[in-house]
């Protein structure tokens, strides 16, 4: 299923960008390399900056699709996504600025050990059991990180979707920033416009859009549905550009990830492998392509050999600790939690295949496009950028 990438933090990836955009705005921490192709010193001179972050856009889609000329004919590179390459550890990478191995958040399902429950945690909701504490009473339990705008010396905007932009987790990652909401992709770009024509002072704008991941999620991430959003958005940049002309703003874009398509023959359920979720103390964690594993010392070494005898065809097993030791979660100094939340092994999807279980009472949906892995289509997100 094509070449497989790591995450670059040196000077190549997602998390350098943000330090190139934080110096930028004046921002004193140095935590990591700026990003080799496209330094601060290529955005401090603008008057305003904004990021507009495209969840799902990978470098693949935007490549393959022609109905992209405007985000096409601006595009200056490439960069990595964080590990895991998916949106819970890469929007708090945008927001934090940090790389997971600070920040600490390493997929959508996530196994806090203060709190002793599993949470989605973009939503702040349990898996499965009964909330112990209600969704604003988390951040704080659970996020020792400052916001990236809080470090800025500029006016800072997070404009995100009206279904998120007042949540317990963005409330919490957009301290330091004003905030407006939006509900449709025309709402938005007149939102952007707005606040980088009418600025008084130097802006810093964020925004996030999430509805190419959600179509791609659905309906494949080849889809007409997913070409037409793509094309309804590389209109509106264009657009944008447009009204925004002479006005010194930098208008950067890229994504938290790719996709890949995995359809259901190459869905592996716990459901059929009952041996194997017997050794398990709580249900997967992480994400389909990405699962860690809870497992008691007693039985690690039934849980490789049965891994080994009847997932290899899919699934490379690795100790949780030994990824962290070789970087792909980012350089130390490394969150005091990170081990607890990444399991005793994380089983890596090779190819197109995913890894599910369902635990009682949920509701069963497929998911035709995922992410989380290592493969380029996965890891590699467009760096676009256009000077207005």
């Amino acid at each position: 299923m094509g070449s497989t990438l790591l995450p670059d933090y040196a000077g190549g990836g997602l998390v350098n960008l943000m330090q190139s955009i934080a110096t930028a705005c004046g921002s004193s921490e140095r935590r990591y390399p700026p990003l080799a192709a496209f330094g601060a010193g290529a955005l401090a001179g603008a008057r305003n900056i904004l990021l507009l972050l495209v969840d799902g856009l990978g470098l693949r889609m935007l490549s393959r699709h022609p109905g992209s000329p405007q985000l096409q004919r601006h595009l200056v590179g490439s960069m990595t996504s964080v590990f895991p390459s998916t949106t819970a550890s890469a929007i708090t990478t945008v927001m934090s600025g940090l790389a997971p191995a600070q920040h600490g958040l390493s997929g959508w399902h996530m196994y806090l050990d203060e709190i002793d429950q599993t949470l989605a945690i973009l939503p702040l909701t349990p898996r499965q059991e009964a909330p112990r504490l209600l969704p604003e009473q988390l951040p704080a339990r659970l996020f020792s990180h400052a916001s990236l705008f809080e470090a800025l010396r500029r006016e800072c905007w997070v404009v995100a979707p009206r279904s998120i932009a007042g949540s317990p987790f963005n409330a919490w990652h957009s301290r330091g920033a004003r905030v407006a909401a939006y509900a449709t992709l025309p709402e938005m770009y007149s939102c952007l416009a707005q606040l980088l024509l009418e600025s008084v002072s130097p802006r810093y704008v964020y925004a996030y859009y999430p509805e190419l991941d959600s179509l791609s999620h659905h309906y494949g991430s080849d889809s007409r549905q997913a070409q037409r959003a793509l094309a309804d958005l590389d209109a509106g940049f264009g657009g944008l550009l447009r009204v925004l002309r002479g006005s010194n703003s930098w208008l950067l874009v890229t994504a938290d990830h790719g996709f890949i398509d995995s359809p259901a023959r190459r869905v592996i359920s716990l459901d059929d492998h009952p041996g194997l979720a017997a050794l398990l103390q709580r249900p997967l964690c992480g994400e389909r392509r990405v699962a860690y594993c809870y497992v008691a010392e007693s039985d690690r070494p039934a849980f490789e050999a049965y891994v080994r005898r009847h997932l290899s065809r899919a699934v490379h097993l690795y100790a949780s600790e030994h990824l962290v030791a070789a970087g792909w979660f980012g350089p130390p100094p490394w969150h005091p939690r990170l081990l607890s939340r990444i399991g005793d092994y994380t089983l890596l999807m090779k190819d197109n295949w995913t890894i599910k279980d369902w635990l009682p009472g949920e509701r069963h949906f497929s998911m035709l496009g995922v992410h989380g892995g290592i493969s380029a289509s996965e890891m590699r997100i467009p760096l676009i950028a256009a000077h207005a």
